[in-house]
């Protein structure tokens, strides 16, 4: 029987694990952890009961995911839950963007800037369902949709400062520059626009989700799949060496660039050693989860029912704030994200205590604590918010690396999103998934479509696994 070894169980190690089970290989996946998930895993840090995401949080690319969506982890327990509101970006003087399911409802919202809004993501949402899988995958093939990709992918080429000029009021130009600054990248770089734009399209066409007991359950649904199909995994196997990894037809690793150059060494080819070391690594990410009495008492209405909410301020400052962290320096007033995942899913919070999720954006590596900055600025935009809280817990850009490699020095999107390595991935080739050892692939989030819980980067390696498999048999 055809095996494969997937090494890493983070969302895409475990999608391709399922995947390449359901294709019929016999699969074993192994986990350094004691834990599947990733930045899919949940805790509880805090109080008893109080359910915490330790990483990934809200979902809006995950419940279209053509991979996801072929895998029918419905049927595996995983259920997606909405906020009333989807994102609310709240500004100084008490009014907010405001960012709803429908785009008309959003444009409506937006005033003056509602045909605008509507003329810059209506002909994409609409035909979301053919176009999830062109963005979605590897940018260098034949799209399936090229009219449709184009009309896409113009605006994405744009820096995400300059397409805000395409509003004219405080309140859209900054909902745009927080969904934007997702990216961890300055706003004034070209493509700094593309990740934002697949999220609000993806967001409009399916609402930005969280998975009912925390985003763990993403993990096990993948995992039901995985075993259901005959697959086996184990935790607490970290690989150091590649000698270490089971003999099988094809490997797939779950791992940033750095890890794949350290357990290969010289087996790797010169030129992809090369490249490896020269992948870039991003900004890093400071969390602070907070028990809160009530929830927070929010100034903008509309952020009392939105299951996240941005805090940067102004388009300008979260631009300045972007642009300090990705030159190293720590901002003052920091962007903010913060995840109220329980207006959606009560079943995480215990009585009137509900787990508030927030992390700033930070240098990379960033040694300092951060956890007075994210409380200022939840305390700017709703006072009294301190007042509230009974417990916190924090995850330092260290803490993050030290509990899962792939996110070296706080980076948590595993890689810097620079326009090479959003197109290319970890080096320039036709397949992004290989790493030029026969059988054997990157599918980790340093490979297209790029970070999240949809789990597309382990579908293009396992279609590429699958692929070798069909050559190598002639």
């Amino acid at each position: 029987m055809t095996s494969a070894v997937i090494v890493g169980g983070g969302p895409n190690g475990l999608a391709a694990a399922a995947l390449l089970a359901k294709a019929g290989l016999e699969v074993t996946l192994l986990e350094a952890a004691d834990e599947i998930g990733g930045g899919t895993r949940s805790h509880e840090a805090i109080v008893p009961g109080l359910l915490h995401d330790h990483c990934s949080a809200i979902h809006p690319m995950a419940v279209t995911s053509p991979a996801l969506r072929s895998l029918d982890l419905q049927q595996h327990g995983l259920r997606w839950k909405l906020a009333d509101v989807d994102c609310v970006h709240p500004l100084d003087d008490g009014s907010a963007g405001v960012l709803l399911r429908s785009v008309e409802d959003t444009a409506r919202m937006l005033g003056a800037d509602g045909n605008r809004y509507r003329r810059l993501l209506e002909p994409s949402v609409s035909r979301w369902d053919a176009l999830s899988e062109d963005v979605m995958g590897p940018l260098l093939r034949i799209p399936s949709h090229p009219l449709l990709l184009a009309r896409f992918g113009l605006p994405t080429t744009l820096p995400a400062g300059l397409l805000a000029r395409f509003f004219s009021t405080p309140q859209a130009q900054a909902l745009w520059a927080g969904v934007a600054a997702h990216s961890f990248r300055p706003l004034s770089h070209p493509l700094s626009s593309a990740v934002g734009l697949g999220i609000l399209t993806a967001g409009h066409a399916a609402g930005w989700a969280v998975a009912e007991g925390g985003s763990q359950a993403i993990a096990r649904s993948l995992e039901h799949v995985l075993r259901a199909h005959g697959g086996r995994v184990h935790t607490g196997v970290r690989i150091t060496h590649h000698a270490q990894i089971p003999p099988a037809d094809v490997t797939l690793l779950d791992l940033d660039p750095a890890q794949i150059a350290h357990i290969y060494q010289d087996r790797l080819p010169g030129r992809v050693r090369r490249a490896y070391g020269r992948f870039r690594r991003g900004p890093a990410a400071f969390k602070v989860d907070l028990a809160v009495e009530q929830g927070v008492p929010w100034t903008s209405e509309p952020a009392r029912r939105a299951g996240t909410v941005h805090l940067g301020g102004t388009l300008a400052e979260v631009a300045q704030a972007e642009r300090d962290v990705n030159n190293g320096r720590m901002p003052e007033r920091p962007f903010v994200l913060v995840g109220q995942q329980y207006l959606a899913d009560p079943t995480r919070s215990v009585g009137d205590v509900h787990p508030v999720w927030a992390y700033a954006h930070v240098p990379h590596g960033y040694g300092g604590d951060v956890t007075a900055a994210v409380i200022d600025q939840l305390e700017r935009f709703a006072p009294g918010t301190r007042d509230r809280i009974i417990g916190t817990h924090t995850t330092t850009p260290a803490e993050f690396a030290a509990t899962n490699p792939n996110f070296a020095g706080g980076d948590i999107l595993t890689g810097a999103k620079t326009v090479p390595q959003l197109v290319l991935g970890a080096r320039p080739t036709l397949d992004p998934y290989s790493t030029a050892l026969p059988g054997v692939f990157c599918c980790s989030a340093a490979t297209p479509p790029g970070p999240g819980a949809h789990g597309m980067c382990g579908a293009g390696a396992a279609a590429s696994a699958l692929r070798h498999l069909r050559l190598a048999s002639r």
